[in-house]
């Protein structure tokens, strides 16, 4: 079958046109009940591509986050963790951004668009001595998609470049003209995106297009967050048009496919949540038999997907020697279905189905460990990561998708509701996580060596030779109960002095032989 026949074949199965324009319309209108007949995509179980930037969002929350843009410095981290694609960045040549100032007449809408940008170190001053044309970095917001988490203002931090306002001090309109501003403006041009700077991946319009927001993920959800990142470093590299994705039913499915909402502009499918590493598995077969071998597929799933229901598909994958690469989303807990215990879930843990009370202290059960056992398939590329670690994340990643067999990447996804913390909490609980030794980061690379010692990279966690690291503020070691005593699903294991019970004192004991097991794996002990 030639590329035009097959394309025809799309076009016939799905009008992707006729389905944002009169399908998507009647939906965000309120009138599909009334005005769309029996729908045929439903039955297919079929949603075009990327329908989920004509979502809107705007009357979620109160509060919107507000540029204070001569603090910006360019660093990405806001544009980064956002997990609804609703802060982008673009960097514009000093003189079409001089252009396009002077072509705005309305003296209040000139100082709106100059508000958006900032001379930065790193794409003026740099960029300058170097002998080429500086530009100027610009953060917008997009109302539409912004549902007042306040995840970027917490990551930008001593910035202090970002703020949450309520929306009517300025008004929707006013963010709606920032917005329009940012569609019309040129795509961030080549020499101003460093492939050495990991971040600046997401200046680039393919890469950060490959998820455009309108999901309905919760406000601040770890997982969209992982998604994004996943989709644009691997759209960076290898192009959107070679990308394919196979997702085990759960969050990352609901959220991404709400009738007629579909966040993705890549091609998707959803499995049940014990088949996503077979059907995977089929498609990358097929694939290579249609002479697709250089298209990157990954598997997705959560605790239930990859973890439990879905581990035994999972590992006959991993020992296929199958091209194809896992997103293992672990929030610790079953996020879709209501909070239920995981294998992944941490000892102690209180959840559904572990209730804490006199009987049982929560989770009786020691975590599974699924990097290390999938380290334990032969030659099998396994990293475990956080979003809040963008470029130990955007590595592994992009080894995943170098690494000519099968790949896990297990990302450490914070679960607001489940976990007990708030919406913009995300990024900073992650970070927590691998400074106390609840969530370690490693990457094991067959490639590099025969011993696992060689093969084994802890970098990137603190104090590595050390059993704890060491609270700057305090002096004292970070252990897992500086890390539980921030979350609501340990918050019964604290006595009303704010004394540990023997329970968690238990999980913290496991949580270091869990690195030292590491650590002994990687040659460190």
């Amino acid at each position: 079958m030639t590329t035009t026949q097959q394309q025809q074949d799309l076009f016939d199965l799905l009008d992707a046109e006729d389905f944002r324009e009169r399908i998507v319309g009647c939906y965000n209108a309120g009138t599909a009940e009334e005005e769309l007949p029996a729908d045929l995509s439903v039955a297919r179980s079929l949603i075009a591509p990327g329908t989920a930037a004509l979502r809107d969002f705007s009357y979620i929350a109160p509060d919107i986050p507000v540029l204070d843009h001569e603090n910006c410095v360019g660093c990405m981290e806001c544009v980064t963790e956002c997990p609804d694609t609703a802060i982008l960045a673009k960097v514009v040549p000093a003189g079409e951004y001089e252009r396009r100032l002077a072509a705005i007449d309305d003296p209040a809408e000139k100082e709106q668009f100059a508000g958006h940008f900032n001379r930065t170190r790193k794409y003026w001053d740099a960029v300058e001595k170097k002998g080429g044309e500086p530009g100027m970095f610009g953060i917008f917001i997009d109302p539409t998609k912004c549902k007042g988490c306040a995840e970027c203002v917490e990551v930008c931090g001593d910035h202090q470049a970002l703020h949450m306002e309520p929306k009517d001090q300025r008004g929707l309109d006013w963010f709606r003209t920032g917005w329009r501003h940012f569609r019309e403006l040129p795509d961030t041009p080549d020499e101003y995106i460093s492939e050495r700077v990991l971040t600046d991946m997401m200046l680039s319009a393919e890469a950060v297009g490959t998820y455009v927001g309108g999901a309905g993920s919760c406000m601040g959800c770890g997982e969209a967050t992982a998604l994004r990142m996943m989709l644009a470093a691997t759209a960076f590299v290898h192009g959107k048009d070679n990308i394919g994705l196979v997702a085990a039913t759960g969050c990352n499915t609901v959220y991404a496919s709400t009738y007629p909402y579909n966040p993705y502009t890549v091609p998707w499918m959803n499995s049940l949540f014990e088949n996503a590493a077979t059907t995977a598995a089929g498609v990358r077969l097929r694939w290579n038999q249609m002479g697709w071998n250089q298209k990157k597929l990954w598997a997705l799933g959560g605790d239930g997907g990859m973890f439990d229901i879905g581990f035994q598909a999972l590992s006959r994958l991993l020992a296929s020697g199958l091209d194809v690469n896992v997103l293992i989303l672990d929030t610790q807990v079953y996020s879709n279905t209501g909070g239920q215990t995981s294998t992944a879930s941490f000892f102690g843990q209180e959840a559904k189905l572990s209730a804490f009370g006199k009987a049982r202290p929560g989770k009786v059960e020691k975590r599974k460990e699924a990097a290390q056992i999938a380290m334990m398939h032969p030659d099998v590329y396994v990293a475990q990561t956080t979003c809040a670690h963008p470029n130990h994340f955007y590595r592994a990643v992009m080894g995943a998708n170098e690494y000519p067999g099968p790949a896990v990447i297990v990302v450490y996804n914070t679960c607001q509701p489940e976990h007990g913390v708030g919406d913009n909490m995300s990024s900073h609980q992650a970070k927590l996580a691998v400074e106390t030794r609840a969530f370690p980061l490693l990457i094991h690379d067959p490639r590099a060596g025969e011993s696992l010692a060689e093969r084994i990279s802890l970098k990137g966690n603190p104090a590595l030779k050390e059993d704890w690291a060491t609270d700057p503020r305090t002096g004292q070691p970070l252990t897992f109960v500086d890390f539980a005593r921030t979350e609501g699903r340990f918050r019964k294991h604290f006595d009303q002095d704010g004394n540990p019970d023997q329970s968690l004192l238990d999980c913290m004991a496991q949580r270091l032989q869990n690195w030292r097991q590491l650590q002994e794996l990687a040659g460190l002990r």
